[in-house]
């Protein structure tokens, strides 16, 4: 089967997961911590965020297909929360589809590389402050709740 014909939703969702993995994995090697599906004060969730020594936030939203791409109208809404903002594709997916503004890795599961780095967008102060609270509370309750997961 063709990738990017894919339709089925649990495929993608796998396959979101393992570039997920990936992008995780290139924000550690740039010296941030990573979280997945954090959740922005906006109330939208995040693929992947990074957060480095200096306080700056990297997030990156995950595309496995076209058609994911395509239903997708939240990512926009990420931008007010980050430094830098990122699509990250599987090789084969069709490039020219993503906006020319923003950063494209190409990821698979055991790391990515960066095609077009991303522009600087400073982030608010005051949002940054909060967000990395949320970022820091969102990474203890994870770590608690392998612990005692009971808790």
């Amino acid at each position: 089967m063709d990738f990017i014909e894919r339709t089925n939703p649990a495929e993608e969702t796998l396959d979101a997961a393992r570039l997920a993995r990936g992008v995780a994995r290139w924000l550690f090697d740039l010296g941030h911590e990573a979280l997945s599906e954090f959740r922005l004060a906006n109330g939208r969730r995040s693929d992947v965020i990074g957060l480095d020594k200096s306080g700056r936030f990297i997030i990156v939203e995950v595309k496995t297909s076209p058609a994911d791409l395509r239903a997708d109208t939240k990512w926009p809404d990420y931008l007010d929360h980050c430094d830098e903002f990122y699509f990250a594709v599987p090789e084969d997916f069709p490039r020219e589809l993503l906006p020319d503004e923003h950063g494209i890795l190409i990821a698979d599961s055991f790391g990515a590389a960066v095609l077009r780095a991303a522009p600087e967008a400073k982030m608010n102060g005051a949002r940054r402050t909060a967000q990395t609270r949320r970022f820091a509370r969102a990474a203890g309750a994870r770590l608690r709740a392998l612990i005692d997961p009971r808790l």
